[in-house]
């Protein structure tokens, strides 16, 4: 077992091995594509997504945008308001991978956890789709969501943004623009996991965090970097792009939980300590012997539930959420 498995908590560790040597099987050895690589991280993540809450209805809609339009997948939970809360939530992947099938059961967790309706947004991936491409899809989702919120069944003064690794980079990315444009009123909160902020790393983390043991390396994530970005991601301070270089006044309280053993785990730490000092009201959890991609282990992992729980309690409490067993 190599050092870096071993650090980790022993359900983790079953999840970080069995996700790896999967995907590693399914590669066979073989240098692939993008679609070759997405394809092979739906089928490993198909057994993590299965069980887990029912919901009331799950229904999709297409919004109209550009030339063409994109899908959200719209969650809603039992025994909620006819015009409920909402969380909008954006996967990871790094702006390359994975779907709204591959985070259906975190969607749906947080749905039934918090009691409001989750909007899962199927923006285009990157390299075929470069930035910004999905941000301006991000905006675009709120756009619909609050000039029709009776088409969605939700209160569009009560939104939340969300986000898993890439997914958190375009949360607070769409955050900031809606800033920046003055459409950030009705934004309540900030729901960031282990979020991808940075094209640097540091060089400690790359050494010990991030090697081709690790859930994520360095490598994988400077590809990722240069698929979304283009082959001078490392050069861009573009702050809607990467929001390391980021003005972060006026934004909405933000809930930041990563894993310590996660290769983003300083530039998450860096993250929460520049939004306070911009005057965001911050909460911000490290969890010991915890990797990338961690709540995807929900099924078997106690501190992957235990982060479901608390980002589900952020959301109620900020989203102000009342439960209404007549709807």
């Amino acid at each position: 077992m190599s050092a870096s498995l071993d650090a980790l908590d022993p359900a983790l560790r079953t999840f970080v091995h069995t996700v790896c040597s999967e995907g590693a099987r399914l590669a066979g050895g073989r240098r692939l594509d993008w679609p070759q690589q997405r394809a092979i991280a739906e089928t490993v993540r198909t057994p993590w997504r299965a069980g887990g809450p029912e919901m009331a209805a799950t229904t999709t809609h297409r919004i109209a945008h550009s030339a063409d339009g994109f899908d959200v997948r719209v969650y809603r939970p039992q025994g909620i308001a006819a015009q409920a809360p909402a969380l909008v939530y954006l996967h990871g992947g790094g702006w390359c991978l994975f779907s709204l099938d591959t985070h259906d059961r975190l969607m749906r967790e947080l749905a039934e956890r918090a009691g409001v309706v989750v909007i899962g947004v199927d923006y285009a991936l990157a390299p075929e789709h470069p930035y910004p491409v999905a941000l301006e899809q991000c905006i675009a989702a709120i756009r619909a969501l609050r000039e029709q919120p009776e088409i969605f069944g939700i209160d569009a003064t009560r939104l939340a943004l969300g986000g898993d690794s890439a997914g958190a980079n375009l949360a607070l990315a769409t955050a900031l623009r809606l800033r920046d444009v003055g459409a950030h009123g009705g934004i309540d909160a900030l729901l960031l996991l282990y979020g991808a902020f940075d094209t640097a790393l540091d060089a400690d983390a790359v050494r010990t965090l991030g090697t081709a043991d690790d859930m994520l390396s360095a490598d994988e994530m400077a590809a990722y970097w240069t698929a979304y970005l283009g082959p001078d991601a490392a050069a861009c301070r573009d702050g809607y792009a990467v929001p390391a270089h980021a003005d972060l006044h006026d934004l909405p309280p933000t809930l930041l939980l990563w894993g310590e053993r996660d290769v983003l785990a300083e530039q998450n730490a860096a993250m929460a300590t520049r939004l306070r000092a911009a005057g965001v009201h911050v909460d911000a959890l490290a969890y010991p012997r915890t990797p990338h991609s961690f709540i995807e282990a929900m099924s078997i992992s106690d501190i992957a539930r235990d982060a479901l729980a608390r980002g589900a309690g952020w959301l109620r409490t900020h989203l102000a959420v009342t439960q209404d067993t007549s709807a």
